[in-house]
């Protein structure tokens, strides 16, 4: 009954007249004047690297391309989406060594640097909280890293060191894969959460100053990282598994431990973990595989599964769905605990109605429809991961004196 209650009230907040909506998001960019919207998580560099070589000026991002590429992201609709703050992710896939994958990660920080450098007038690149917020006054969009993985430290310390010093400012503690010292969401687990040394890596984020991300965690890893974190936690880019059921999705378990913890989950938007429909139809289509005995993601498909996507269309996700997402996050966790996390360029399609990132105020305008007064659309904007930077900032000041960790990882497959 919540459930169908709230898409109603999104539902209503989409059918405004054309001039209310209007009004609704020049409200919501008169808002964002004065607070940075700070998106947790946007695959841009990735993107350039796959597409353009990773190069910033093979693609003119002073255009926008939504019409001429398949990017969501270009300056124009970000200034159309007033975006004040970007975590750009330096994400390298999972399946690579781990010396490939830190040299990889390193290259994408790289690709962030070249970018910002490529448009001073619009990036500056940005470290702290402050830096954010001066940056965002003075009309630019503050860029700031983050690690999409724990393999990129290559089970050492000293790789996280250098990534801090290089200017990342938080690590996803996995991606799609358990890793040698944390379980994932998406892989069968190996240390029932974090393993020893991995709570000496969140340790080690917490003397650096570094944010502690977890989405694509398992619920295990959530909860021990939320244990051993004197700094409060995010989640980069992950919505609610209550409206949901996917496990990259945060359960209101973990939710419901978010007020205490100080923490906020940035809701994203990819399709596949807002829409209750496409994971109903990614079931169907993962049995109608198995009876076909062929893989889902072969390439090329196999004709036969084809057919099947084609006879069964995938349903869309909607805006409908993020509001719904937001509006969950924020009923369970609280309103000082909620953000947003759009991954941008990171999927191959988007919800009807948040093709770009120009779409935070079309979002902002439904939750203001739907009752948000503008207290509590800057709160999810940017005061909360702002002050959750803070916070983090504070704990590493705390440990100023405190040495480097040497910590090892345990010979590789045995327990720590």
């Amino acid at each position: 009954m919540f459930r169908r209650c709230l898409l109603a009230v999104s539902m209503l907040a989409l059918a405004l007249p054309a001039s209310a909506q209007d009004a609704g998001e020049a409200r919501a960019l008169r808002i964002l004047e004065g607070t940075p919207l700070i998106d947790g998580h946007n695959d841009l560099p990735w993107a350039l690297r796959q597409g353009y070589g990773s190069d910033p000026y093979a693609v003119d991002l002073t255009t926008n391309l939504d019409d001429s590429t398949r990017l969501h992201t270009d300056i124009p609709r970000l200034r159309a989406g007033g975006v004040g703050g970007q975590f750009w992710s330096v994400y390298v896939p999972a399946n690579l060594t781990p010396v490939d994958a830190a040299k990889a990660t390193f290259e994408q920080v790289n690709v962030v640097r070249r970018m910002v450098a490529a448009h001073p007038e619009t990036f500056e690149l940005a470290t702290t909280a402050a830096d954010v917020v001066q940056i965002h006054g003075a009309g630019k969009i503050a860029s700031l890293m983050g690690i999409e993985g724990g393999y990129s430290i290559a089970d050492l310390l000293g790789l996280l060191r250098e990534f801090h010093e290089a200017g990342v400012r938080y690590m996803t503690l996995t991606h799609s894969r358990t890793t040698t010292w944390a379980d994932s969401a998406t892989d069968a687990p190996k240390w029932g959460g974090l393993s020893p040394f991995g709570e000496d890596v969140v340790r080690e984020m917490n003397r650096l100053g570094m944010l502690v991300d977890l989405s694509h965690v398992s619920e295990e890893t959530m909860v021990d990282a939320m244990r051993v974190s004197e700094a409060p936690v995010i989640f980069s880019h992950s919505s609610a598994r209550a409206v949901t059921d996917h496990p990259r999705n945060v359960p209101d378990s973990v939710l419901s431990q978010m007020a205490a913890d100080g923490g906020v989950v940035m809701v994203t938007f990819v399709p596949g973990f807002i829409s209750s429909a496409q994971v109903d139809w990614t079931k169907r289509m993962e049995a109608e595989a198995g009876r076909l005995g062929v893989s889902p993601g072969a390439t090329p498909a196999d004709p036969r599964l084809t057919a099947w996507a084609e006879a069964n269309p995938r349903p869309d996700a909607t805006q409908a769905d993020v509001v719904a997402h937001i509006q969950h996050v924020r009923d369970v966790a609280g309103i000082d605990h909620v953000g947003l996390g759009g991954d941008f360029d990171g999927i191959s399609s988007l919800p009807e109605g948040v093709e770009g990132v120009d779409a935070y105020p079309r979002i902002l305008a439904a939750l203001m429809a739907a009752g948000w007064s503008e207290a509590d659309i800057r709160k999810l904007a940017g005061e909360n991961i702002l002050r959750v930077m803070r916070a983090t900032e504070a704990v590493a000041a705390s440990k100023a004196g405190d040495r480097p960790s040497l910590a090892v990882i345990a010979a590789a497959g045995s327990p720590d």
